[in-house]
Parts: structure tokens; sequence; C-alpha cells
């Protein structure tokens, strides 16, 4: 039956959901089992030694050398004098250093900072200034970016890794291909640079000292839009993350209820480790429940994907709704044997109706959407995993999670009325980081995270999102802002004024549409692009440019972007 909440001021909370969940799944979290992110990585290791516990390119790395090299790499942290706190950066794709940097970081009690790879000096600039980093591990592939931005930052120790390094003899083929051949390695040169292996050598021996994490000390700084186009961290600390775990652990359970549940899981990653639905979905459930990460370095090349997929027995898989439609329309994925998968994880971005029907005809695997952001560690709600049922909808709240529906003056409303998702739970970010008016403008005064998305929730709990009350864009699962976009544009000489929008696009969910002013009537279509490739990672770019004499205003002067999208 439905329960009803009572919180501080008076207001009452209905939770229709909790009669809709799965059987064995608890309203509320018991008490955490691990104090942080530590501890869990340790005593996953102890417990599950001789499983393996990642492997790339077909290299393995069990959970006992996951500790050990782990440890190392945190021994060099603490002995090149960085103290509990400081941040630390990974800039890499999914590669086995990738999870060793990640844990190594954590181990040592310092902050990680994810890094997209493909980020552009400018973007990579703002987000080593703003966190404050003192290192960085980098694939070797994007050293000339932290190069010439290293100068105006507080990072003084760079770590630069080769895709091959950790693959045994296999890697210095996989080196001068990708070195030589392709010409994947652009040229850099940052003096008193450490490579990976010098510093898993000089970490190696090394003391490593008990860090005294608890669970509210800061694991991860998130970089997100937030509700402003500016990225901003959000602080993640290890109990969000381990709560998150833990809530999910709950979801996957009900869905071996009518199947047996294999004694290993084999989780595919084919999204980045440095998005926030990988790193928790993948990276933490999957070593707290000893399963087995093949990671996916180029999940843009579908044919080695699906070559994975025949090979690996996966039985979970995390994806968005661009990656599954990509893998369908690759004429050799419906060959794949799919009688080990058990559950297809949609997020990032609303998984489309004709989508999940034609992969679980394909696979015999539903799609389960689930709902989430940076700022919610990332999962707030899931659909059902022991249902083949697509609702077309972001699901339930999950453990310990109340989601309420509210209007501009923050005032409940009732059940199928649409209003702002607003979220509170266990996994709720702690604020952005160095950014109090920012959190404070994401955060109600009783602890409920503004997601700025608009929805409605049914009788049944289940909630639909009908729109976004922000002007945010969402490619691919990426959060992309027009302020951003407008701001770069803006720099260029040639341009006098630009909006930006988001416009449909069959492949990625939305395109970025930027509308612009020329001030040089010289200016083209190339020279915008060339810009824009120069300032903004791929995803941000403008798929489609626009040329106008003037752009529609309010009486005020403000650019109206939704005439625009009109």
């Amino acid at each position: 039956m439905n329960s009803i909440s009572v919180y501080p001021g008076g207001a009452k909370l209905e939770k229709p959901w909790l009669a809709a969940y799965p059987a064995g799944i608890p309203a509320e979290l018991p008490p955490l089992e691990y104090e942080s992110l530590t501890e869990l990585l340790e005593k996953s290791c102890a417990r599950y030694g001789d499983r393996i516990a990642f492997s790339s390119m077909g290299k393995r790395l069990s959970y006992r050398e996951l500790e050990r090299q782990t440890r190392k790499i945190a021994a060099w942290l603490q002995a090149s004098g960085l103290q509990k706190g400081d941040r630390v950066a990974v800039m890499m794709p999914n590669v086995l250093q990738n999870p060793i940097a990640t844990y190594g970081i954590l181990r040592a009690g310092l902050v990680v900072v994810n890094v997209n790879p493909l980020y552009t000096p400018r973007e990579l600039e703002h987000q080593l200034r703003d966190s404050g980093a003192k290192a960085i591990f980098v694939l070797e592939n994007f050293a000339h970016t932290v190069e010439q931005v290293l100068a105006k930052t507080d990072v003084r120790h760079v770590v630069v890794s080769s895709l091959g390094e950790m693959l045994g003899a296999k890697g210095l083929i996989v080196n001068l291909l990708v070195r030589k051949v392709k010409k994947l390695v652009p040229a850099w040169s940052i003096p008193q640079h450490r490579t990976f292996k010098q510093v898993l050598s000089e970490g190696d021996g090394g003391a490593l000292k008990p860090a005294g994490l608890v669970g509210g000390d800061i694991a991860f700084l998130q970089y997100t839009g937030g509700t402003t186009g500016i990225a901003k961290g959000a602080v993640l600390t290890h109990r969000n993350l381990l709560s998150n775990k833990l809530q999910l652990e709950f979801w996957l359970k009900s869905a071996f209820e009518n199947r047996t549940r294999p004694e290993v899981l084999n989780f595919l990653c084919a999204l980045p480790l440095y998005h926030i639905f990988a790193l928790t979905v993948n990276s933490l459930m999957g070593m707290s429940l000893g399963a087995h990460n093949i990671l996916v370095a180029n999940p843009r090349d579908i044919p080695a994907l699906v070559r994975e997929f025949s090979k690996s027995n996966v039985h979970v898989f995390p994806g968005l709704n661009t990656l599954f439609n990509a893998l369908m329309n690759n004429a050799e994925f419906a060959k794949v044997d799919f009688s080990s998968l058990v559950i297809s994880l949609g997020g990032g971005m609303a998984v489309q109706r004709p989508v999940a029907e034609r992969w679980l005809k394909i696979t015999g695997a539903h799609i389960t959407e689930g709902y989430g952001l940076s700022e919610t560690s990332p999962v707030a709600t899931a659909n059902r995993f022991d249902s083949p049922e697509f609702t077309g909808s972001i699901g339930l709240p999950i453990s310990s999670t109340e989601l309420d529906i509210r209007d501009e003056d923050g005032h409940s409303l009732a059940l199928g009325e649409v209003g702002e998702i607003c979220i509170r739970g266990p996994q709720v970010m702690a604020g952005y980081w160095n950014k109090p008016e920012e959190t404070a403008r994401a955060m109600t005064a009783d602890g409920y995270f503004r997601t700025g998305d608009m929805g409605f929730m049914d009788a049944r709990g289940y909630t639909k999102i009908v729109d976004r009350k922000k002007d945010m864009i969402l490619v691919s699962g990426f959060n992309v802002y027009p302020n951003e976009i407008e701001e770069v544009a803006a720099m260029h000489a040639g341009i006098l004024e630009a909006a930006a929008v988001g416009v449909a696009d069959g492949h990625s969910g939305e395109a970025v549409k930027l509308f612009v002013v020329r001030k040089d009537p010289d200016l083209t279509e190339a020279d915008v692009r060339a810009h824009c490739a120069a300032n903004l990672t791929n995803y941000k770019r403008p798929r489609f440019i626009e040329f106008r004499t003037e752009l529609p205003k309010s009486p005020v002067g403000k650019i109206l972007r939704k005439d625009l999208r009109n």
C-alpha cells in the first residue's frame, strides 16, 4: 500500500511507488557495509582475488593484481607530497590504466577529477583551474592538450601512459600501430613527466599511509553543466557513491527472480568511465559484486564492439539509445548468441520505444530505462528489472529516494500534474565545488535537488519527463548548454550575435543548431565550424549552422531561444 511521509514543516509526500516495488527491494537502505570506496576496493580484492576485475584488448587484470597496482599508485602519490583531499585528474578512455589510476588516487585519500579525453585546451583549462588539480594521469594521445594549458594550472605532476603500456608484449605492437601507422599521438613535450610504468615502479614497496577516509569525505568532482552552462564540479562523497551502488544492487537482484544467476557476472563497459553512469554502474557495482568488466576503449568502432559481444558472454550491458541503435544497424549484431544477456540498462538520454522493441526482438532482453544526473551519483529512478514492459517512463524512485513534483513556488503538486522533478536521497551530491550560490539555487531548503526537468508522476509512482525547464541540449547522453556554445561563438571576431538550441536528431536524440548574425559579411559556415572545433569537444559542436540578419529578442533584449526552437 502507499506510504506517506511527513517532513519538517509539516509537508506530506505520498510514496505510491513503494507498492510497485519488486519483491525483496527495501523501501529504505540498510546501513552501508563500507565506510569508503577504498574499503570497498580492498575488501572486494581480498574476497575475489583470482577473479578477473577488468580486461582490455585481451589483457586481463585480476582483483589481486588490481589491489597491488593501485597500492603502488597510491604510495607514489603520497610520496609526491599530495595531501588528503587534494584533487587529481584522470584523462583517459576505457583502458586498464583508468581504473588503476582512479582507485589508486582514492586509496591515497585524494579526490578524482574525471576529464573527457577529447576536451579542447579551453575546456581542460577550465576544469583543471576550477578543481585546483595538482596532478593528472593522461593517455599520450591527449598529452598535447595538457601541454598547452599546464602553465596556467596548479598541476605539478603529470603521468603519461601509452595505449599499450599495460598489455605486455602485445602492447609494443599496439603502440607501433597507434603512433606510427594510424598517427593518433600528436607531438607533445612535458618535461619532468612520468610514464605510468615509472610511477608503478617508483611506488612499488613504498609505504601507503591509511587515509582515514569517512563517508562524508569527497571522492569525486564530477563536472557537469548543472543548472547553468558553466561547467561545475558536483561534489560526490564516498557515502553518495556507496549508497547509489547499494541501491542498484538491490534493484539488480530482481533481474534474477526467474532465471539462474551466474557465479560471475560479465559487464560490457562501452560507456566511458569518466561518465558517471559507467563509473557507478560498471566500475563500482561491478567491483562490489566481483564482476568482470570488459573495457571498450572505442565504442564508436561498432564492428569491434559487436565482436566483443560475440565472444564475452555478456550478462549486463549499460548503454544509451544511440548505442543500442548503432549496434542493431550492424548486420553482424543479429547473429550474436544473446542467451547470456540478462539486462540492458538504458540511461543518459530517453530510450525510444521503437529502439527498445527492436532490441527485445533481436536480443531477447528488454532495455530497462533509468534516470539520473551527475548530481545524483547518478541513478535516482529505474524501471523494474524483472518486467519486460517498456513503460516509456523513467521508472520508480529507488530505495531511500524521494521524488517530488513541484511548481514554480516550490509547492508539491498532485499526481498527474506537471512540474519540476525534485530528488532527495543519500545519493544526492553535497553541492557544487566552491560555488555556494549555484548550490543554493540547485537545492531546496528541505534537501531536494532541483533537476530542471519537467514531468509528472502517475498513480503507480512512475514518472514521465515531458520537457526541460532549462535550455540544456542532450546529445547522446551528454549535457550541452547553450550558454557555453554561445560564449565560444562570441569569441570569433566575425560573429555579432549567436544563439544555440537543440533540434531533434535520429542518431543522437538531439543535436546543436547555432544561429549566427555576422559582424564580418565574409564569414562562412566553414569559418564557424573551424572555430567551434578548436574550442569545443565533438559532441558540443553545432551540427547545423544558420545565418540570420537578426535574432528574436524580448522587450529587454534577451534572445528568445524558444522562438528559434519553434
